[in-house]
């Protein structure tokens, strides 16, 4: 990927030297810099808002509360966890932030879900059935509320930052879909061969 942007990038500059129009090149650096620095700056209040809330959803409960809910859909995705262990706990939390599009607040769950599934995989230099399941799943996320998607659209004065919802809960939910599709095709076809 590295080879073709950089290529795209000196092709470009070769052009616009070949044809007169390196000042124009250098303009559009220097306001597009700027403006980067600029959004980001204000996608910073916006973000900080939504960890605000996400942090308010963990210590109030609610998370632990949808993590509830949410166990008796995803335990038969994860059948050989024993009942009560916290890897699935783990899991459940990961996946009910990044419900709420809160990706930066999911993480930490993510990671702990990895270090409780390491510690009961009998093949400890072999990723487990479970460990592929929660990293397909996880890397797809079904994903109610887009916030750094509206927060991105809002700090770009879309008139309406929240009308995406629809749209990314449909694209989501079909490429969860196809991960836990994907997952329990090859976890077959893995198992029929050890």
């Amino acid at each position: 990927m590295n080879w073709i942007f950089g290529f795209l990038i000196i092709s470009g500059i070769l052009f616009a030297v070949f044809n007169g129009k390196i000042g124009e090149v250098t303009s559009i650096i220097i306001n597009a810099t700027s403006d980067g620095v600029l959004r980001t700056f204000n996608l910073i209040g916006i973000l900080t808002l939504w960890l605000g809330v996400a942090k308010i959803a963990e210590k109030s409960g609610l998370l632990k509360t949808f993590t509830r809910i949410l166990e008796p859909l995803v335990r038969p995705l994860f059948p050989d966890i024993p009942r009560g262990h916290p890897a699935l706990g783990a899991i459940l939390m990961n996946f009910s932030a990044n419900l709420f599009g809160f990706g930066s607040a999911a993480t930490p769950f993510g990671l702990k879900a990895m270090q409780e599934l390491q510690k009961i995989n009998p093949y400890k230099d072999t990723a487990s059935a479970s460990m592929c399941t929660f990293l397909a799943i996880n890397t797809s996320s079904i994903t109610l509320i887009p916030t750094t998607i509206i927060a991105i659209r809002a700090e770009a004065g879309s008139s309406d930052p929240a009308e995406v919802i629809g749209t990314i809960l449909f694209a989501t939910g079909f490429s969860t879909l196809a991960a836990v599709v994907a997952d329990y095709y090859f976890r077959k076809r893995y198992s029929a061969y050890r």
